[in-house]
């Protein structure tokens, strides 16, 4: 996986020669399952929208073929995601066999609070935390385990989930092919997962703040 993640490029453009229109739903797939499973937040997302614009720039692949398939898969994903957390949720937290520590950390008093932040931040939470790996696949199984109320949580996935992909597929079309990011896209890959993370280390650094004066965000 960190060899996908590292040389997304190289596997895309060996996929779209070896499969011609299918690696569409390969790509659909991935993004999905990258959004929608909470056991698989190891694939590669930013860097794999990033290669998949740089090859479109090159005219293998369809840019607004690529932005409609691949919202519709990180928005359904997400949903998909929300989905099972509003299952698996409530029983996790209303189970009786819990002792100790879990006890203690999975309770109904938590899971208050929890879905009164949801309801404050949710949705700032789920459009940051687009942009966010492994946390963006955390963040809606949680939205929906505190049962964010969903009318909002529909606006805000679809929201983040065409921007995330707007963003990521447009720098790939615009910058993938400049040769000094070509050339050197293991660096641009480690660069993308680095500056994704940014938007959740200033909203982290609002709410401390935020807290230590006592007054609300």
């Amino acid at each position: 996986m960190i060899d996908l993640l590292l040389h997304a490029d190289q596997y895309l453009a060996l996929w779209a020669s070896n499969y011609g229109f299918i690696v569409y739903g390969i790509l659909f797939l991935i993004i999905f399952a990258e959004t929608g499973l909470v056991v698989t937040p190891f694939l590669p997302g930013d860097s794999l929208l990033f290669a998949a614009g740089a090859l479109a720039g090159t005219g293998v692949l369809d840019v607004w073929l690529l932005l409609g398939l691949l919202a519709a898969a990180a928005i359904l994903g997400d949903g998909v995601n929300y989905a099972i957390g509003r299952y698996v949720g409530p029983r996790i937290f209303n189970s009786d066999s819990r002792e100790g520590f879990w006890a203690r950390a999975l309770n109904r008093e938590h899971l208050t609070r929890a879905h009164d932040f949801f309801e404050r931040y949710g949705g700032n939470a789920i459009v940051l935390g687009r942009f966010a790996p492994i946390i963006r696949t955390f963040v809606p199984f949680v939205a929906g385990a505190v049962s964010m109320t969903y009318s909002r949580f529909v606006l805000y996935n679809i929201f983040g989930g065409m921007l995330w992909v707007g963003i990521c597929v447009g720098a790939g079309y615009a910058f993938g092919n400049v040769p000094v990011v070509k050339n050197n896209f293991s660096i641009v890959a480690l660069g993308i997962v680095f500056v994704s993370l940014i938007p959740m280390a200033i909203e982290l650094l609002r709410e401390i703040r935020s807290r230590r004066r006592g007054t609300p965000n």
